[in-house]
């Protein structure tokens, strides 16, 4: 197929662009600035905010990957809406224009996640309403407002990778490294909750199955939440995460309602001040560190006909070669 990855610079989208292209598909990869893929992949600048940009990009595409976004864990609502519910309605709207045929919204697990614990849950419907955090729920939104354009002209499924890491990883694996050769990572509690991740290649590969399979029944007009299926403690994960990038793993603890108000605390002020950086910590943060969430992989695999090649064991001794090679 021709296929219109939006967001394909970064981590996940980089790997999406490549698994696509292995598979044989035509590929071109929307980004507002290059991303340095090489041919076959086709690039193409712009921002899913700007239609005009979009309806070039879009112009004989069949297929199309959405995961273009903002993710951050403070900003303006504004924001938020504009670039993940208003820019997925104008790359909808230009794939249907278009004649796309297959629409993967990616969106996120914390899209239905009210800061209960979730253990061994489904993909429960997106709530904007209970949603923890502005990225949350405007990315709620934004599935909600896909599945709506499902249809038998162009079959819309969602998945939500939960937790996404692997070599190259800026954000969570990133984050981690810098704290931790700082002396500044820390666990919530006692660091015991259970919680899923996804190595990156798997996720990318689920992400191609979904787009494969966008129009079987069991697929079209329905959420999965991706994951590696393999729940570890946050102490482990973290801890292992950290040794794989040459650093010490945590041994310093700080009570929930502690780092929790910390969070809330931290957050205001980066929002009174319009810092441009990410917090060191937030309150949903602090939630996600001391609550488990995993997920329940059977329907996934069996609708996507999928299953995750790449185990942690295998991911951290990847990610422990790629910083020793950086």
């Amino acid at each position: 197929m021709k296929v219109l990855v939006t967001g394909g610079r970064g981590l996940l989208g980089s790997a999406v662009v490549r698994e696509l292209a292995a598979r044989g598909h035509q590929v071109t990869s929307f980004q507002r600035t290059t991303a340095g893929h090489e041919p076959p992949i086709t690039e193409v600048l712009g921002d899913v905010t700007d239609p005009s940009a979009v309806a070039l990009a879009m112009a004989g595409q069949e297929a199309v990957v959405h995961l273009a976004a903002r993710v951050s864990m403070v900003g303006p609502w504004d924001e938020f809406v504009r670039i993940n519910v208003e820019g997925t309605r104008t790359v909808l709207d230009a794939a249907v224009a278009a004649g796309v045929r297959s629409f993967v919204q990616v969106s996120s697990p914390s899209v239905a996640h009210a800061g209960e614990p979730l253990v061994g849950a489904e993909a429960s419907v997106a709530s904007p309403d209970h949603a923890r955090g502005s990225y949350a729920r405007s990315k709620a939104q934004a599935e909600l407002l896909a599945l709506g354009y499902d249809s038998p002209d162009m079959a819309v499924t969602a998945v939500r990778p939960h937790l996404v890491w692997g070599p190259g990883d800026t954000q969570l694996v990133g984050r981690i490294a810098e704290r931790a050769r700082s002396g500044r990572l820390v666990l919530v509690d006692d660091g015991a909750a259970l919680i899923d991740s996804t190595y990156v290649d798997n996720a990318a590969e689920a992400i191609a199955q979904a787009l494969e399979r966008c129009a079987h029944p069991e697929v079209h007009g329905q959420a999965f939440v991706i994951s590696n299926g393999q729940p570890r403690t946050v102490a482990e994960l973290v801890g292992r995460i950290a040794v794989a990038a040459g650093a010490q793993p945590p041994t310093r603890h700080v009570p929930f309602a502690v780092a929790r108000a910390a969070g809330a605390a931290i957050e205001r002020a980066w929002v009174r001040t319009g810092r441009p950086d990410e917090p060191p910590l937030t309150a949903f943060v602090a939630e996600q560190l001391a609550t488990a969430h995993w997920f329940d992989q059977r329907r996934t695999w069996r609708a996507l006909d999928w299953r995750p090649q790449v185990g942690i064991e295998e991911g951290l001794a990847r990610l422990a070669d790629w910083y020793r090679t950086a």
